[in-house]
């Protein structure tokens, strides 16, 4: 399974992660995806994602980069022909669609993700120098804290990076010493806590909020988060803010969007869900070479943050 050759990159490969998401390949901010063969009869590529810290089970705009690149490359050629890209995550089966120009390059890629849910609302932590902070936990691939940013004086704009980034720190140590999280599915692989979300007041005409991503070691995600995204189409239709088939377009503290829209619904576990499409772009920006040289006492990489 997917779950298995995450396990074994953990425990075996690390050294690889830590190559190429670290300095001076990487930096503290970066994210990978591993293509590996597909573990399902009907899947069309398989996918590990790593970051700073290690191995997490689900990414959205992941997703979208690597349907962009298989198109690019032709790698998945049969399955972008066919439109649809059956991938195997961490967290269970996404659907892509590369939505292709006339020139048969890929604009825009949207995908159907996991079930997401919401296991937890207004939880209240006691979190070091802001005192008692109210946050929902959802799952939309991966478990997320969310807060209003309002609350704690945010933004969400590139300035406030450095204090978004110790605020959330914070605030997931706070819920993970407060909660204990599992999923349905009973895969302890799947239940953690993967950070904490910021949600904001839209900056652009046209757009329903503002997410910031605060994930494994103090990671900010550049892109409106699209797992994060989808747990949050689970919070505002449990609350019934968004109903099904209503898009909302969501900005990262770039200012880029995802739009997000629920297309159905089922139950995980005893939790009701939703089944969220998350809508996004990705451009390649280039094809490296990394070299390692044995002598070199920094092979393995490092980091300063």
């Amino acid at each position: 399974t997917i779950l298995e050759k995450r396990r074994h990159a953990q425990e075996q490969l690390d050294h690889l992660r830590t190559l190429l998401m670290w300095e001076p390949r990487g930096h503290a901010d970066m994210y990978g995806c591993v293509f590996t063969e597909p573990v399902t009869p009907d899947g069309d590529v398989g996918v590990l994602f790593l970051h700073n810290e290690g191995f997490s089970t689900m990414c959205g705009h992941g997703i979208i980069a690597l349907v962009v690149v298989a198109a690019a490359t032709g790698m998945l050629t049969e399955a972008i022909a066919r439109g649809e890209v059956r991938i195997d995550t961490p967290a269970g089966r996404v659907t892509a669609v590369p939505h292709l120009t006339a020139s048969d390059r890929v604009d825009r890629v949207t995908f159907r993700n996991v079930p997401s849910f919401v296991p937890v609302t207004n939880l209240a932590v006691d979190v070091d120098e802001f005192g008692e902070v109210i946050c929902d936990v959802a799952y939309g691939g991966a478990f997320y804290a969310y807060v209003p940013a309002e609350r704690l004086g945010f933004r969400l704009v590139p300035e406030e990076t450095q204090a978004i980034i110790d605020a959330g720190r914070r605030i997931s140590e706070a819920v993970r010493g407060s909660l204990d999280i599992a999923h349905p599915s009973g895969d302890p692989d799947l239940g953690f806590l993967y950070g904490t979300i910021f949600v904001g007041a839209p900056h652009l005409a046209g757009s329903h909020s503002r997410n910031v991503c605060v994930f494994a070691d103090g990671e900010v995600d550049r892109s409106p988060t699209g797992t994060g995204v989808s747990g949050r189409l689970a919070i505002h239709h449990a609350r019934g803010d968004v109903a099904a088939g209503e898009r909302i377009v969501v900005e990262s503290i770039l200012g880029t969007t995802f739009t997000g829209e629920i297309v159905g619904e089922t139950m995980v576990g005893s939790h009701p869900a939703v089944i969220p499409e998350i809508g996004g772009r990705a451009w390649i920006t280039g094809k490296h070479q990394f070299l390692v040289d044995p002598s070199d006492p920094l092979a393995a990489g490092f980091l300063l943050r």
